[in-house]
């Protein structure tokens, strides 16, 4: 794990933005499409707001969210109104979109369009101060299926708390990604991903990307 401080949060988000638009153009140049999955919340949106007018060559980038509340796409949880909002827009609004949330309990096209696609250039993903990363949460029921080396590329699974019931990458794409980014913020995360890195994944999910991942944190 490559940790990254920042002074501040502004700071972190310029420089993330920069980090990631750099990626992008590099993956550019030697491959006909490029893809980069980000995750929801609110954390990366001031991320979205730089990356999204970045000057590159978007018609050849694909955007896809690491996961999704199982909502519809103007649903005021919805990650992907979020993406709308503030990362498909300003010259990243050329970028293709590709949606895999099913319609039913069916994610047979989805997973076709999304091996189109694999491996994953640029992943971003957030950390939940459980240790949790993209929809792969600690006790969760599928929790063990997901993190299987064989398991398919995307996964229905359940939230805690009773919350909307979800759809994520699975252990084999996080880990097959050419370059992972992982954005934190606060003091309770800083411990989080700490303690993440001696746990195992099916402890603390995120552990299972650390070790190849760039770590970018402000208090």
């Amino acid at each position: 794990m490559n940790l990254v401080t920042y002074p501040d949060r502004d700071l972190m988000f310029i420089d993330l933005a920069s980090k990631l638009a750099g990626e992008i153009e590099a993956a550019l140049f030697h491959e006909d499409r490029v893809s980069l999955a980000v995750p929801g919340g609110s954390t990366p949106g001031p991320v979205f707001d730089e990356l999204c007018a970045a000057d590159l060559d978007w018609s050849r980038v694909t955007i896809l969210l690491t996961d999704e509340r199982r909502v519809p796409p103007d649903h005021e949880r919805s990650n992907e109104r979020l993406l709308r909002d503030r990362l498909l827009t300003s010259r990243a609004a050329a970028a293709e979109f590709l949606r895999l949330v099913p319609e039913g309990e069916d994610t047979s096209a989805e997973i076709e369009r999304l091996k189109t696609i694999l491996p994953l250039n640029v992943v971003l993903l957030g950390m939940g101060a459980d240790m949790h990363t993209a929809s792969l949460f600690p006790g969760s029921p599928q929790l063990a299926d997901a993190l299987d080396r064989h398991a398919p590329p995307l996964m229905l699974v359940d939230a805690p708390e009773g919350l909307e019931p979800r759809i994520t990458l699975t252990a084999p794409v996080l880990t097959g990604a050419m370059s992972t980014h992982v954005l934190i913020t606060g003091d309770d995360k800083r411990a989080a991903v700490e303690r993440a890195r001696k746990a195992k994944p099916t402890e603390a999910p995120v552990a299972l990307v650390l070790g190849d991942a760039e770590v970018h944190w402000a208090p």
